[in-house]
C-alpha cells in the first residue's frame, strides 16, 4: 500500500477490500496498531494544531476518508476509485471478519450501540462482538475499560467517541492495550446504528457529505465545516506555492 503524504499527513492509498484483508492479518499478530479515518477535517487539524499533531504521532494508518482527499492523492499517482469512508469501511470490515474474530465496541450511548450490534448482527449472523461499552464514561472508568478489553483480547476495536476525543483516548491508552487493531470511525457509530442519516450516494461522490451533515446540524457543524475546509485549501495551495518556488514548506 502506498503513503503519500498530504498537507503533511501520510495517508494510506488503499481500499476497504484491501484494508480489511490487511488488518485481518494485523489482528492475528501480537502488538497493537491505530487507524484513523481521516477526512480533511483531521488533517488539517493535524498541520494547524500542534497538539493534536502530537497526540495522533501514534497512529499507524490515516484512511482517505474523504474525496477531496482521494483526488490530492490520485493527483499524485495513487489511481484510487473510491475513498475509504468510515461508516462503509466499519460495515465491510466487520461483515467480513466472523467468528472467530472478536470485536469490541466503544463509544455512542447505550440506545446507539444496541441498535449498532442488531444491525450488523442481522447482515452477518457469526459476528462474534464480545463486549462494548457506551462513550458517557468519566475519566475515572477508562482504566476498567481498557482491563476489560484485554480480558476480552479482541481482534477489532472499534471507538466511536468523535474527534478529537477518540484520538486523545487511543493515544492515552494504545500502549496499554495488549493486542488487536484500534479503529477511530466516530460518526460510523451514529450512522450503522440508524441514529442519523447519511448523505445520499450522489452527494458522497461529490464530495457533498459535509453539506448534507451541515443541513441536519448547522449548531454543530457549520463553523467547523467552514473554518476546516478554508484551511485545508488554504495549506494545499500554499504547500503547491512552496513546492514550485522550492521552498520548504512550514
Amino acid at each position: 500500500m502506498l503513503q503519500i503524504e498530504v498537507i503533511k499527513t501520510q495517508l494510506t492509498a488503499t481500499t476497504y477490500e484491501e484494508f480489511t484483508r490487511f488488518c485481518k492479518e494485523l489482528g492475528s499478530r501480537d502488538g497493537t496498531w491505530a487507524v484513523d479515518l481521516s477526512n480533511t477535517h483531521i488533517v488539517t487539524m493535524r498541520r494547524h494544531d500542534p497538539h493534536f499533531r502530537s497526540i495522533t504521532s501514534g497512529i499507524d494508518f490515516f484512511l482517505p476518508d474523504g474525496m477531496p482527499l482521494i483526488w490530492c492523492l490520485n493527483h499524485k499517482g495513487a489511481h484510487l476509485r473510491d475513498r475509504v469512508y468510515g461508516p462503509t469501511f466499519m460495515r465491510y470490515c466487520m461483515e467480513s471478519t466472523p467468528a472467530p474474530s472478536k470485536h469490541y465496541l466503544l463509544g455512542g450511548s447505550a440506545e446507539c450501540l444496541s441498535r449498532l450490534r442488531a444491525r450488523i448482527v442481522l447482515q452477518q449472523p457469526s459476528l462474534q462482538i464480545v463486549g462494548a461499552h457506551h462513550g458517557y464514561f468519566e475519566p475515572e472508568e477508562e482504566t476498567r475499560i481498557v482491563d476489560e478489553i484485554n480480558t476480552l483480547s479482541p481482534d477489532f476495536i472499534w471507538i466511536g467517541l468523535g474527534t478529537p476525543k477518540q484520538q486523545e483516548w487511543i493515544h492515552r491508552n494504545k500502549s496499554r492495550i495488549n493486542r488487536g487493531v484500534l479503529f477511530a470511525v466516530g460518526f460510523a457509530f451514529d450512522v450503522n446504528a440508524g441514529m442519523k442519516r447519511d448523505a445520499p450516494d450522489w452527494m458522497q461522490r461529490r464530495a457533498l457529505t459535509w453539506l448534507f451533515r451541515i443541513a441536519n446540524e448547522p449548531g454543530r457543524l457549520l463553523k467547523r465545516y467552514l473554518r476546516y475546509n478554508t484551511l485545508f485549501l488554504f495549506y494545499l495551495a500554499k504547500d503547491a506555492v512552496f513546492k514550485r518556488l522550492g521552498f520548504q514548506r512550514s
